[in-house]
């Protein structure tokens, strides 16, 4: 089952990767590089929503994969490896099906680029208070799957008894 195990470690280390370069890369290059920080603020939107939905289906995927032939791994393990890969599923979800569609709503009640409101304006702190919010539901996706993605790439199967070779007494 090394088949397998390879396949779901690459899917995670897949994700991870891009995670990582949305949060180290692609979001503060877009506020920097990009005339407009409304314009940077709807690429990043964008560009998350690929990898909270990417995150659904690979964490679906994953998990799925884990029920496969697993008699020969400690049981605590794998079901504590499928608890992380629940947390990536639901972090993924919760960013992108509450917070992502939260803060829509509070941009459109807003009316306006989000710069041209007060600091101490209430839908600016309320938007602000669910970017972070936003933030951190990435980031404990994404400790899951490194964690996750570490339990699955050091697992190994137990070898298959070897038969005993007969001794012949002379």
């Amino acid at each position: 089952m090394n088949f397998f195990k390879d396949i779901r470690a690459l899917l995670i280390a897949l994700w991870l990767g891009a995670a990582c370069f949305f949060s180290f890369a692609v979001a503060p290059s877009a506020f920097g590089v990009l005339p407009s920080r409304e314009l940077a603020g709807t690429m990043v939107s964008r560009t998350l929503m690929i990898v909270n939905l990417s995150g659904l289906v690979i964490g679906l995927i994953v998990l799925a994969a884990s029920f496969v032939k697993q008699n020969a791994i400690k049981s605590p393990l794998i079901w504590l490896e499928r608890f992380l890969l629940a947390v990536l599923i639901a972090a993924c979800a919760v960013g992108q099906f509450v917070f992502g569609i939260w803060l829509a709503y509070v941009k459109t009640q807003i009316g306006r680029p989000i710069d041209e409101v007060a600091a101490d304006d209430p839908l600016r702190l309320q938007f602000n208070n669910l970017h972070e919010y936003s933030v951190w539901v990435l980031i404990t996706g994404m400790i899951a799957a490194l964690i996750a993605f570490f339990m699955i790439a050091r697992k190994t199967e137990k070898p298959a008894p070897v038969a005993e070779i007969p001794q012949f007494k002379f």
